[in-house]
């Protein structure tokens, strides 16, 4: 059988939802009106705060979740006919609510709050989760990594460590929480993200002399580039460098050895050279662990791969899609809930605002069950609309992703600067209904 020539977004999902939508068409049960919930349980272990991402890719899976004709010919045999002739008119037109993108979240926020029947809601968990899950364990590692560079420029460069799509939702998410460029061009094509890049190891090793390779870039992109000096000896490399382009070099870059230690060798090389203004690029698997243990080192940028696309040990967040709230017999809402050992979710339809100090610093993060919580006064909301009547209402751009995360993180405790493990900065306080 001949496949869809694109995957629609539609086709981002698990067999079971399909399935269990037919059952409740034939049980009369697929239209009752359904409140479902994306939130963690916990945060990841030892982490004090995440960052959501992904909401504005999120948007635009939940606009292109449509059954055309290739896709429901992929889904043959799956469901039955009746459910295909369902599907081919499928539109979610729903409400959705949520946190914003770049937002901190922390254990039981409810990052997005989906309304609509059951059969239309139930259809968009598999997707939410897929692209909430990656891209905000994304840019909770990369939150930590621009935390520990202290205002230092980060640049994400782990495309050739993962997925070739999850390195662009990567690249995305990444500078959503701070990181300054990619080296992705996707990323940069599609969402906007600064790209940069010069020459590796590779382009050193193709010509006779190192001096060489270092004209051939100068020429070709001028003397503000930044050269790789190590790959043969690093002082003469330094020397070779400054020699080709003047000391109005822009960068070298390091990428191996005790980096903290080279990094010192290699600037007063370039302040004896009269290189003064050249800065130092460190990269090769850095984490937040590593870039903090760099912070008295003269490293101007880093640049980080493998554990930035990985989460930095954490690749996923852990969140749920659960059903909260559906419709009664008598047409009334009742809360639901799961209540499996380690895996129980809280029932009604939530809603979050921060509570925070007369001074602006956060305290709680307080979910209000079946009502909003009281605001004091110094309080924030954080669930804005995204989506109204299956119309996306809420998208955001880029840059006001991440102002959002600087003014998010800028609001909490003092100990989210800290690498080593801890609880949730905040905790999180549920209040019944009145």
């Amino acid at each position: 059988m001949t496949g869809p020539s694109r995957t629609s977004a539609a086709l981002l999902t698990d067999h079971y939802e399909l399935t269990m939508v037919q059952a409740a068409r034939q049980a009369g049960t697929a239209g009752r009106r359904a409140v479902f919930e994306l939130f963690p349980r916990r945060l990841p272990q030892g982490r004090r705060y995440g960052v959501v991402a992904g909401v504005g890719r999120a948007l635009d899976a939940i606009e292109d979740f449509r059954f055309d004709p290739a896709t429901i010919l992929a889904l043959e045999g799956v469901v039955d006919a009746d459910m295909l002739d369902w599907l081919a008119s499928y539109r979610f037109s729903g409400d959705v609510w949520g946190y914003a993108e770049g937002e901190a979240y922390f254990p039981y926020s409810p990052l997005m709050v989906v309304e609509g029947t059951f059969a239309e809601a139930v259809l968009l968990e598999t997707v939410l989760l897929s692209i909430y899950n990656h891209d905000s364990a994304i840019a909770s590692a990369a939150s930590r990594m621009t935390l520990a560079a202290a205002g230092r420029p980060c640049i994400e460069m782990g495309s050739r460590r993962t997925h070739e799509e999850a390195a662009v939702a990567a690249a995305r998410a990444a500078y959503v929480a701070g990181f300054d460029a990619s080296s992705n061009l996707a990323a940069r094509a599609r969402y906007g993200v600064p790209s940069t890049g010069t020459a590796a190891h590779s382009f050193t090793l193709l010509h006779d002399a190192e001096a060489d390779a270092f004209r051939a870039q100068v020429q070709t992109l001028g003397v503000g580039t930044t050269l790789l000096v190590d790959t043969y000896d690093v002082a003469e490399a330094v020397r070779l460098a400054v020699e080709v382009a003047g000391t109005g070099l822009g960068a070298v870059r390091l990428d191996s050895g005790d980096l903290g230690e080279v990094a010192r060798e290699v600037r007063a090389q370039l302040d004896d050279l009269g290189a003064t203004s050249t800065r130092i690029v460190v990269t090769s698997d850095l984490d937040e662990h590593a870039i903090a243990a760099l912070a008295a080192a003269p490293v101007d940028a880093y640049g980080v791969g493998t554990q930035l696309v990985t989460g930095s040990g954490h690749p996923t967040c852990g969140f749920v899609y659960k059903l909260v709230a559906r419709e009664g017999d008598d047409g009334e809402m009742v809360s639901v809930a799961k209540r499996s050992t380690d895996k129980a979710s809280i029932g009604g339809r939530k809603y979050a605002l921060r509570r925070r100090s007369s001074s602006g610093v956060a305290e709680a993060e307080v979910i209000g069950i079946g009502a909003a919580p009281q605001d004091d006064g110094d309080d924030r909301a954080l669930l804005v609309p995204l989506v109204e009547g299956g119309e996306v209402i809420g998208r955001a751009t880029l840059d006001e992703a991440r102002a959002r995360h600087r003014s998010s993180l800028a609001e909490l405790p003092r100990a989210v600067t800290q690498m080593s493990a801890g609880e949730a900065a905040i905790p999180t306080l549920h209040l019944e209904p009145r």
